[in-house]
C-alpha cells in the first residue's frame, strides 16, 4: 500500500486520540495525587464537571476511532483517496478535535453538530470506497 495523505492524517487523529486521556488523568493527579491517580478507579464525587466530560469526550473519540480507521485503510487499500476523500479525511479530523474541546467546555449542541460532522465524513469516505470497488 501507498503513502497516501489520508493514512497520515489517520495517524494523527489516531495519535491525539490517545492524548485526550491526559486533561483528566492529569486532573486526577493534581487534585488526589499520583497514588489515587494510579490506584483502582473508584467514585469520585469531587471531580470536576469538565474533568467527566473529558473523560466522556476521549472514550467517544476511541468509539468512532474504530470506525474512522478501517473506512479509511479500506479506501487507501482500493485507491479511493484524494479530491473528496481526503477532504472528508480532513474534515473529520477538524471535527473530532472541535468535539473534543467543545464536549469539554460543555457546549451541548455544538457537540452534536461536530459529532453529526464526523459520522457525516466517515459515511461518505465510506461510501466513495464502494464506488472504487466496483
Amino acid at each position: 500500500m501507498q503513502n497516501v495523505a489520508e493514512l497520515n492524517w489517520l495517524l494523527a487523529i489516531a495519535l491525539i486520540t490517545a492524548l485526550m486521556w491526559l486533561p483528566h488523568i492529569l486532573e486526577l493527579m493534581l487534585r488526589r495525587g499520583l497514588g489515587a491517580a494510579l490506584a483502582n478507579p473508584a467514585p469520585d464525587a469531587d471531580t470536576p464537571a469538565w474533568a467527566n466530560r473529558a473523560k466522556r469526550a476521549h472514550m467517544n473519540g476511541v468509539e468512532n476511532l474504530a470506525i474512522f480507521a478501517p473506512v479509511v485503510i479500506v479506501a487507501a487499500m482500493v485507491g479511493a483517496t484524494g479530491g473528496g476523500v481526503l477532504l472528508a479525511v480532513k474534515l473529520y479530523v477538524l471535527s473530532r478535535l472541535a468535539h473534543y474541546i467543545i464536549y469539554v467546555a460543555g457546549i451541548p449542541v455544538a457537540r452534536t453538530l461536530t459529532f453529526a460532522i464526523g459520522l457525516a465524513a466517515t459515511i461518505f469516505i465510506a461510501y466513495s470506497t464502494y464506488g472504487a470497488m466496483g
